[in-house]
């Protein structure tokens, strides 16, 4: 049996790794620009990303990327490697603040509802303090906006977190209204996801679910309690495996996965 609470969230650079591991002035700084929203200097970056390279690098990783949300319907990733070219023709593991806060992936091939020009191909990646970096198949994952050169958003991340900003400003002046004392206001959100398991010969055998995910074809989906009996059923040995192996990815990735049936 697992240690769950030693696997729970180990392959994230929590506040707990970063307490740990950053200097006490670099920890307090970082978590002013968490919670209150205060610029990061470059020097603070600069530390954060050493110290998030040498974690990740403790665990086998060689790889980081700016990891986003483009309008796509899918996330996006540009692999690079920490490695850098030194004398007699060696590398070493380096990863700095600059790359850490920006990246410059090409956005020509991105969705962006008409907002430029194709040949305008210019759009950032902005890093996001307030999201945990990850570790997700040998790669750090660094949660970022996309933007482009003007300032629109391009993905679904920058929207959210203007969002979030919106709020915190009007909760607060609300609050100041009724007397209460508060200096931000954070937003959450509880995550609910369904998924559907198909047996692989016979996802083969249906060019629907091949060449679109979806079903185009075939009987009508019930509408009434047809399918009763199978509601809160018995989960099959082969479906219960699948959810082990999902729940501890998930964990491993602090996720609080707890309800399955």
């Amino acid at each position: 049996m697992r240690n769950v609470p030693e696997m729970f969230g180990s392959m994230v650079f929590s506040e707990t790794v970063m307490k740990e591991r950053l200097p006490k002035e670099t920890y307090k700084a970082l978590k002013r620009t968490r919670e209150k929203g205060e610029p990061l200097d470059p020097q603070v970056a600069n530390i954060v990303a050493n110290a998030m390279k040498e974690w990740a690098v403790e665990k086998g990783v060689t790889h980081f990327t700016h990891w986003f949300q483009p309008m796509t319907g899918i996330t996006a990733e540009k692999h690079d490697s920490f490695i850098y070219p030194v004398e007699d023709g060696k590398v070493i593991m380096e990863f700095s603040g600059k790359e850490l806060i920006k990246g410059e992936p090409d956005a020509s091939s991105f969705p962006s509802g008409g907002l430029r020009a194709t040949f305008e191909a210019r759009g950032y990646t902005a890093w996001d303090p307030t999201s945990d970096a990850f570790i997700k198949d040998g790669t750090l994952c660094i949660p970022t906006a996309f933007c482009s050169y003007g300032g629109e958003a391009l993905d679904k991340k920058t929207p959210l977190l203007r969002s979030m900003n919106a709020l915190n400003k009007q909760v607060l002046r609300i609050l100041r209204l009724f007397g209460t004392p508060a200096n931000r206001v954070n937003t959450t959100v509880g995550p609910e996801q369904e998924y559907f398991l198909i047996d692989e010969a016979m996802y083969k055998k249906r060019k629907d679910l091949v060449y679109t995910g979806r079903t185009l074809f075939g009987a009508k989906p019930p509408k009434g309690q047809e399918l009763e009996d199978h509601y809160f059923g018995v989960i099959k040995p082969r479906v219960s495996a699948y959810m082990k192996d999902l729940d501890e990815e998930l964990w491993k990735l602090g996720i609080l996965a707890k309800t399955k049936h």
